[in-house]
C-alpha cells in the first residue's frame, strides 16, 4: 500500500488539478488500495510478488460501480485463477437489506417516495437517481429468492407446533392507500429447532384467505401438526379447524389478557389481570385447571362478562397442558411470531407507504428469511430431551384415540 514520497506528490497534483472530482476519486482510489491490499493477504502474494505461500494468482479485474455519498464510483474487482474474492470492505448487502434498499428505489421511481423514503435515498448515495432498469433488476433478483423460499417443500420433517399471526402495512393500491395483511406461519420440527413456514400479503384475515393460505402449506408438504398457535380471530380459526383437522388449538395467552382487559376499567385492570396470571403459576395440568376454575367464580360475582369468557375459553387457553410441561412457556402464546412482527413492523416504518403488494411481501419475507437462516445454526428452540417427552405424549394421545374408535365399532 506504500508509495513513495514523489509518488504520493504525483498524485496530489493530479487531485488538485480536477477540484470537482476530488472527492470522489480519493474515494476510489483509497478502495481500490484497499482492495488490493486484502487481496494480497488473502492469497499470501502481492501483485508480481513470488512467494512460495500463496495460494492461487490474479487473473484480471472485474468493474463494479459503487453508490456513495459523493457519487457513483467505479472500482475494480480483482478475479483469480482458481477460487473467488469479493471484499470485506464493500461486503454484500445482506438479503434484508437489499430488499429494504430496492422498496425504497422503487417508490423513488415511482414518485410515490415519502419525506422518510426522500432522505433514506440521499443516505444511499442516489441523489444523482437510479434507473427503472436497475430497479427491476434488483427486485427480479429479490424475487427470485424470495419466490423460491415460500414455494420450497415442507415435507422434509414434521412440525408438531406451528404458530400463525398477522401483521398490516398500508400499500397503495391504484388511487388508493389501504392496509393489507402479511400473514406468517412459522412451525417448530421434531427436532426441536424452528423454521419460517410460509408468508402471504392479502386482503384481510378473513376465513378464505387463511383457508387458501393454510391449504398451501399442506399442499407443500406440511405435516404432523399437533398444536396450531394464534389468536382468536374468527376466520383463522374456522381455517385452522378445517386444514388440521385433530390438532389442537391453543389461543394465544397474550392476546387473551387483552382480551380480557377490554372487558374492565383501567381502574379494575390490574387486580383482575394478577389474578388470571396465577392460573400459569401452576406447573400441574390438574392444578392449572382447578385454578382457572376459581378464579373464574371469584370474578363471576363483580365481573360477570369476564367470567363468561373464562368458561368459554377454558380449553382452548389451557390446551398447551396436555403437552410436556417444559414446552408450556414456549408454546401458550404466539411470543416468538410478534417478535418476528416486530421486526417486519420496524422495517415498514422506513418505507411507510409500500407502492405495492409485491414490494411488501418482498421486504417481509426478506426480514423473515433473515431470521430463519439465523434459527437453522442457532440454538435449538427446544430441546432434543424435551422432544422425545413429546413423542412419548403424542403416541399416548395416538392410543388413547385408537382405543377409543376401537370401543366404537361395532362387534359381530
Amino acid at each position: 500500500m506504500t508509495q513513495d514520497h514523489s509518488a504520493l506528490l504525483a498524485r496530489i497534483d493530479e487531485l488538485a488539478a480536477m477540484p470537482e472530482t476530488m472527492m470522489s476519486e480519493l474515494i476510489r482510489h483509497g478502495l481500490q488500495e484497499l482492495i488490493e491490499a486484502e487481496l494480497s493477504a488473502a492469497i499470501g502474494a502481492g501483485r508480481y510478488e513470488r512467494a512460495e505461500g500463496r495460494t492461487t494468482h490474479r487473473n484480471g479485474h472485474r468493474n463494479k460501480t459503487i453508490t456513495t455519498a459523493a457519487g457513483d464510483i467505479e472500482v475494480k474487482i480483482p478475479k483469480l485463477r482458481e477460487g473467488s474474492f469479493f471484499p470485506q470492505l464493500l461486503e454484500r448487502r445482506r438479503r434484508i437489506d437489499q430488499a429494504l434498499h430496492a422498496v425504497v428505489m422503487e417508490a423513488y421511481v415511482h414518485g410515490a417516495s415519502t419525506r422518510n423514503v426522500d432522505n433514506l435515498v440521499k443516505a444511499l448515495g442516489g441523489e444523482t437517481g437510479i434507473s427503472k432498469s436497475e430497479v427491476s433488476r434488483i427486485c427480479g433478483d429479490l424475487d427470485k429468492q424470495v419466490t423460491a423460499f415460500r414455494e420450497r417443500r415442507l415435507a422434509h420433517v414434521e412440525f408438531p407446533y406451528v404458530f400463525l399471526d398477522a401483521t398490516y402495512c398500508k400499500v397503495r393500491v391504484g388511487a388508493h392507500v389501504v392496509s393489507r395483511a402479511m400473514v406468517v406461519a412459522i412451525g417448530v420440527t421434531m427436532d426441536g429447532t424452528r423454521e419460517v413456514l410460509g408468508t402471504s400479503v392479502g386482503d384481510s384475515e378473513s376465513f378464505e384467505y387463511w383457508n387458501e393460505f393454510l391449504q398451501s402449506l399442506r399442499a407443500r408438504g406440511l405435516s404432523g401438526v399437533h398444536v396450531v398457535i394464534s389468536d382468536a380471530h374468527a376466520g383463522l380459526k374456522a381455517a385452522i379447524g378445517r386444514q388440521f383437522t385433530g390438532a389442537a388449538w391453543q389461543r394465544c395467552r397474550v392476546h387473551f389478557m387483552r382480551n380480557v382487559a377490554a372487558k374492565v376499567s383501567a381502574k379494575h385492570m390490574p387486580p383482575v389481570l394478577a389474578a388470571i396470571k396465577t392460573i400459569f403459576a401452576h406447573t400441574e395440568a390438574d392444578a392449572v385447571a382447578s385454578q382457572w376454575d376459581s378464579v373464574t367464580d371469584m370474578l363471576d360475582k363483580q365481573f360477570p362478562a369476564v367470567a363468561d369468557m373464562m368458561r368459554a375459553a377454558k380449553a382452548d387457553v389451557l390446551a398447551f397442558s396436555e403437552f410436556p410441561k417444559t414446552h408450556w412457556q414456549k408454546i401458550w402464546s404466539n411470543n416468538p411470531i410478534e417478535r418476528l412482527n416486530k421486526e417486519i413492523k420496524r422495517r415498514a416504518d422506513v418505507v411507510e407507504i409500500f407502492p405495492n403488494d409485491a414490494a411488501f411481501l418482498r421486504l417481509a419475507t426478506a426480514v423473515v428469511m433473515e431470521q430463519h437462516d439465523e434459527w437453522q445454526v442457532g440454538r435449538r428452540y427446544l430441546s432434543e430431551t424435551s422432544m422425545t417427552e413429546l413423542r412419548k405424549v403424542i403416541k399416548a394421545k395416538q392410543h388413547a384415540e385408537a382405543k377409543a374408535l376401537a370401543a366404537t365399532e361395532p362387534t359381530d
